[in-house]
């Protein structure tokens, strides 16, 4: 029998404190994260200052973002790999490399916005 899931605030709060949780361990744990969080508080503010009006900081901001989650959902893949096994095995490695390739195209995506917004 499974138990009663939380409902209203209870089920906000605790969702919350996951997500904290799950910030907070990856930023403990990844290198990559805390990096990408050092580049997030300089290219935040700056798109926030150089953007000219809400749709051009929102361009300049939103990539920068959506690196910010691909890299918690890579590092998801890489926990939960690492969990199932530490051996070497194709899918394993072809997972993680997925995961990276996404960080990767993330960082396209922001250097080819803010190429587009600032320079055309």
């Amino acid at each position: 029998m499974q138990r009663p899931k939380p409902v209203g605030l209870t089920r906000v709060l605790r969702a919350f404190r996951s997500s904290y949780h799950g910030l907070a361990g990856t930023f403990r744990s990844e290198a990559a994260f805390r990096q990408e969080v050092a580049l997030a508080v300089i290219l935040v503010p700056l798109g926030l200052w150089v953007g000219d009006g809400g749709v051009e900081k929102a361009l300049l901001i939103a990539p920068m973002l959506l690196v910010l989650v691909v890299e918690l959902l890579n590092s998801a893949i890489e926990s939960t790999v690492d969990r199932i096994g530490l051996e070497h095995h194709v899918l394993s490695g072809l997972a993680k490399d997925m995961g990276s390739a996404a960080v990767l195209v993330c960082f396209v995506l922001l250097a080819a916005v803010w190429a587009l917004v600032l320079y055309f």
